[in-house]
């Protein structure tokens, strides 16, 4: 059995689609500017998902920004809080409405050649770009 040790201040992310944990850490910046311990666990069993990853961040809080960045690639997680080795909050992430931040998987898009702000419109689980007019997947987008 695979042992973990708690954290006690910090961030865990919890309920991960299976696969996502490397990709949700790089987006954090976990992968190279943190200076806390990391975990990842990968491909972990869970009923509610069957398999998942989870992702421990010593030290780390997100921003609501980055829980919304979460949340494009994987809806399902929970971010919990920790402080003095205990949950003090836990977050559901959930794909805004409209984003301000992303990237736009158009290379013709004009967002993607000029320097301006990102701008996209959700549209039932997909998002369309207000410039371009084109419309992607959430976790298209970062």
């Amino acid at each position: 059995m695979l042992k973990v040790e708690a954290i006690k201040e910090g961030t865990v992310i919890d309920h991960i689609r299976a696969g996502k944990g490397t990709r949700i850490l790089k987006l954090l910046g976990a992968d190279e500017k943190h200076e806390g311990s990391v975990a990842l666990l990968s491909n972990v069993k869970s009923k509610k998902l069957g398999k998942k990853d989870i992702v421990k961040l010593e030290g780390f809080f997100p921003s609501d920004e980055k829980l919304n960045l979460i949340a494009l690639i994987s809806p399902e997680a929970t971010v919990n809080i920790i402080k003095d080795s205990k949950v003090v909050e836990k977050k559901n992430v959930e794909t805004p409405g409209e984003l301000g931040i992303g990237h736009c998987p158009n290379p013709s898009c004009i967002t993607n050649n000029e320097e301006m702000h990102r701008h996209f419109k959700k549209e039932g689980r997909m998002y369309r770009c207000v410039y371009c007019e084109r419309v992607f997947l959430p976790e298209e987008l970062v």
